[in-house]
């Protein structure tokens, strides 16, 4: 055949059309989807071959349903098989309903059998009714040469069928006595009661124009049916049951069991006991009726019999013993019930990395990081999480988050306050955007100060709090955050803790990514947004272009027909200053800021930072309460008494009330940026809190440790020559030694991992020198020097310590010493390729090659190939290399030499030599 339908080929092989295109689709004959497309001979070989199984099943599945036909076709041929000599006889059939009822004597029904005019009312006929009427079809033809009716059917009377049936005990013989054959004559029916008994009807058509036909119906058996009757099998005589015995307490070691004084026990070996002088002397003892015993009892009666088993000194020891070893395996399983319910459980604080959350979980970074790529957020290995993504994080791969933060705030969470009580407050204003776009240059117009010419490099890498009076009278509290990408941290906490946020953008560059990032922040904390297009005063500027981006941020301005108030301004001549101020305000009157002044202060740490002659500082923002010096503040892990409060300026002042930033002294340390502090009433419970958290932030820096693992140790032997680069980190403030920190450790590699041994603020000590020395470090400042004494132990212990005063001036030093680090990468160059011309063979020497060179030069000290039809042949060193007599180093293109191959004389005419070297190229991050 030329072609095929696939859906013939389908329903011959009995598969479905998707996996005969799936098949031939792995053969490579791709074919629509289409049961009426027609398939080739060699596609129907490959279906045939592969779905021989299928195929071959649905034969033998033909075969057995044609053997079931067949069976139920043989079944069905005995009524056919019954008929055949009825037939003969009178070809023309009646049904058994119109076939009349005979009752005879039970003499008479040797002779003759008339069918019955009436339907019998029978049970319905079964397959033994079927075998057992054969027969009696077959005794018509005995009686059919005497008969001498003349034509018709003769009603001789009717059978009862009441006084055929069997006796009840008879049933269960029932189809044994039924053995009719064949040849069987009338007088053998009269003997078989049970042919009679289920169908007496018997057919006798003498040459009758119209012959009868008894059909039998083919009914299934659907299972045993009730007739009544009852099968009475011998019964044996029940036993008697033996009386149960009555335990008897043994008096005395002497006693007898009551199994040794019954008599009729077998096992007597006491015999009947003497109770009286008459007793035993063929007199039978009186039987006592014996009680049951209850469970409590019998619960009782095993107790006593354990302890009689287990009794003495020494086996009371050892129960002891035993009890106590029970008892210390239910304690340990419920110890380990308890531990795997635990670790189940995360203790962490908000903005823990994504590294360290994933070393708790024992799970890789890259499945964190995908499982936060799938719900739209992007993060890398180092970023701070806050409480939301961690539970969600944690949720996801089957754990539960507990922050300690919580549990060690609950003996004092905030009352919240009554609406008699609350004053309105000043608005807490954060200004954020990218890096250069003048942040801080609008907030020195507002301030009347110079921040910019104190900052290094020109960019802010701290977060700046301050409270300022504007035009209107009324005061703002404005912070400051960095724009470089390492402070996403500093500006997530600015969000958190602000009212409004400015995003200020500039007129002549674009939407940058710190923009967008800033946007998203704003929009995570719910705060309003006015949009500050800064730098109108110069001539590239484009607002137009600024609020199309902001567009495609979701960002719709006012003057594009959305929500956000945005103003043009110029930071540098003070343009339009006071009507982004005057957006400011109108946006905080909507919110309706109030707060409670008449109770102990709380708030937010902006920044903490390292006074060498004052002590640990930190920049505090009061949300709520008031301030006052001499209270005992707790802060994250630390605590301590406000020994003085100054604002912005360096002013002393006394009372702090709600949205004021002030510059805190008299913390026992520099707590981490975000941190919340609270005013307490008692200095031990404050104590008492900070240690506690000290002690849990310990706990959970070492859970987050990720230990040394056999799979660490084999990738580091597959990458081979892995390094580490640890690192002490020393800054000014906490927060840009956070960002830092993080910035540094992103720029980990496969090869080389960076590894930050220990960070904190203050100038760089001795123990830092040492901790350095211990441990292979290099110490690395931001904005801090070290100490005269560390500077001398440094040069003694020959400890490397570099100081920075920008962030990515230290990223890209860091970076470049980690590519000093890298291995080389060894690369081949073909220096020059020579012909051999004619070859020379030299005893003791071997074969010399005259060659031309024709590109490059060959050198002395080169490897070489020789190359034969294309194929490498050989590689080897040079021997020697001639320039007519004398040896040379090296030979340049067009010239001749000879040459000699080390270990290798097999040089033919037409060869070519190529020479090679290895150079180490410098690898990069």
């Amino acid at each position: 055949m030329s072609s095929v339908r696939l859906s013939k080929a389908t329903k011959e092989l009995n598969i479905s059309l998707d996996r005969a295109v799936e098949e031939l689709a792995k053969h490579g004959h791709e074919i629509p989807n289409n049961r009426n497309h027609k398939i080739t001979n060699d596609q129907y070989e490959v279906l045939m071959t592969a779905f021989a199984d299928d195929l071959a099943r649905k034969k033998r599945s033909e075969e057995v349903s044609q053997q079931v036909k067949e069976e139920k076709e043989i079944l069905r041929g005995t009524k056919d098989t019954v008929a055949a000599p009825v037939e003969e006889a009178a070809p023309a059939p009646t049904p058994v309903e119109e076939a009349p009822v005979v009752e005879a004597p039970k003499e008479a029904a040797p002779e003759k059998s008339v069918p019955a005019p009436e339907e019998v009312p029978a049970a319905a006929p079964t397959v033994e009714a079927a075998a057992v009427e054969a027969p009696k079809k077959i005794e018509v033809e005995a009686p059919k040469e005497s008969s001498t009716d003349t034509g018709g059917i003769k009603v001789m009377g009717k059978i009862d069928l009441e006084a055929q049936k069997p006796k009840k005990k008879e049933a269960p013989v029932q189809p044994k006595k039924v053995a009719p054959t064949k040849k069987s004559s009338g007088s053998g029916a009269h003997n078989a009661p049970k042919p009679v008994e289920k169908a007496p009807v018997k057919v006798e058509e003498p040459q009758a124009p119209q012959d009868q036909e008894i059909k039998t119906k083919y009914v299934k058996i659907d299972g045993p049916k009730f007739t009544g009757q009852k099968i009475v099998l011998p019964v044996e005589k029940p036993k008697d049951n033996k009386k149960k015995r009555t335990r008897i307490k043994k008096q005395g070691p002497g006693a007898a069991t009551p199994a040794q004084n019954d008599p009729k026990n077998r096992n007597n070996t006491r015999g009947p006991q003497k109770k009286g002088p008459g007793a035993g002397r063929g007199r039978k003892q009186p039987v006592v009726a014996k009680q049951e015993l209850t469970d409590e009892q019998i619960q009782k009666q095993i107790k006593e019999t354990l302890e009689k088993l287990t009794s003495g000194k020494k086996n009371k020891g050892a129960k002891i013993r035993r009890d106590k070893r029970a008892e210390r395996r239910e304690r340990e399983e419920l110890a380990d019930i308890q531990a795997a319910e635990d670790s189940k459980v995360l203790q962490v604080t908000e903005f823990v990395t994504v590294t360290e959350l994933a070393n708790m979980m024992d799970v890789s970074v890259n499945e964190v990081i995908g499982s936060l790529m799938g719900v739209g957020v992007m993060v890398t290995m180092n970023q701070r999480l806050d409480a939301e993504m961690l539970e969600m994080v944690a949720e996801e791969f089957g754990f539960s988050v507990n922050f300690v933060d919580e549990e060690v705030t609950e003996s004092f969470l905030e009352e919240e306050d009554k609406e008699e009580d609350l004053k309105p407050r000043s608005p807490i204003v954060t200004v954020m955007g990218h890096v250069d776009h003048g942040k801080t240059s609008l907030l020195d117009y507002v301030r009347k100060a110079n921040v910019i010419a104190g900052e290094a490099g020109g960019i802010t890498q701290h977060i700046g709090a301050y409270s300022v009076k504007v035009h209107t009278g009324q005061t703002i509290t404005f912070l400051d955050t960095p724009g470089h990408e390492a402070f996403t941290a500093m500006r997530a906490r600015g969000a958190q803790v602000t009212d409004i946020a400015i995003i200020v953008v500039a007129a002549d560059d674009a939407v940058m990514p710190q923009t967008k990032e800033a946007i998203s922040h704003a929009q995570a904390a719910g705060v309003p947004i006015v949009i500050a297009i800064n730098k109108v005063d110069r001539e590239v500027a484009n607002p137009n272009k600024i609020k199309e981006q902001l567009a495609q941020e979701n960002v719709l301005v006012e003057d594009w027909g959305g929500s956000v108030q945005c103003q043009e301004i110029s930071a540098k001549t003070g343009l339009n200053i006071e009507e982004l101020l005057d957006k400011v305000i109108l946006e905080a009157e909507m919110l309706d800021l109030k707060a409670n002044p008449n109770k102990n202060a709380s708030g937010t740490i902006v920044e903490a930072s390292l006074d060498k002659g004052r002590g640990y500082m930190c920049t505090a923002l009061i949300q709520s309460g008031t301030m006052k010096v001499g209270d005992y503040v707790l802060a994250g892990q630390h605590s301590g008494k406000v020994k003085a409060m100054l604002d912005e300026r360096g002013n002393r002042i006394k009372v702090a009330g709600p949205s004021t930033p002030v510059n805190l002294l008299g913390l026992d340390g520099a707590p981490t940026s975000g941190d919340r502090f609270i005013i307490m009433d008692d200095e031990r419970e404050a104590k008492q809190i900070a240690q506690k958290r000290l002690q849990l932030q310990r706990e959970q820096s070492v859970r987050s440790q990720k230990q040394m693992t056999l799979e660490e140790i084999g990738r580091r032997l597959k990458v081979g020559d892995f390094q580490e680069l640890n690192i002490i980190l020393k800054g000014d403030v906490d927060g840009s030694v956070e960002a830092l920190s993080d910035s540094l450790q992103k720029l980990t590699t496969e090869e080389i991992q960076v590894n930050i041994i220990h960070k904190g603020v203050g100038q760089i000590s001795e123990s830092d020198v040492l901790l350095a020395t211990a441990s292979q470090a290099i110490v690395v400042g931001f904005q801090v020097r070290p100490s005269a004494q560390a500077r001398k132990l440094a040069e003694k212990e020959e400890v490397e310590i570099r100081m920075y005063s920008i962030i990515y001036d230290a990223i890209n030093e860091v970076r470049d010493a980690m590519e000093g680090m890298l291995s080389a990468e060894v690369k081949e160059e073909i220096k020059g390729t020579a012909e051999i011309r004619e070859t020379f063979k030299i005893s003791k020497v071997g074969t010399i090659a005259g060659c031309m060179v024709t590109d490059g030069v060959i050198e002395r000290n080169n490897d070489v190939r020789i190359i034969r039809d294309g194929v490498v042949v050989y590689t080897g060193k040079l021997g020697s290399l001639k320039r007519f007599k004398d040896d040379a180093k090296e030979v340049r293109q067009g010239f001749e030499c000879g040459l000699n191959i080390e270990k290798f004389n097999d040089i033919k005419v037409g060869d070519i030599v190529e020479a090679f070297g290895f150079t180490e190229v410098k690898r990069t991050l």
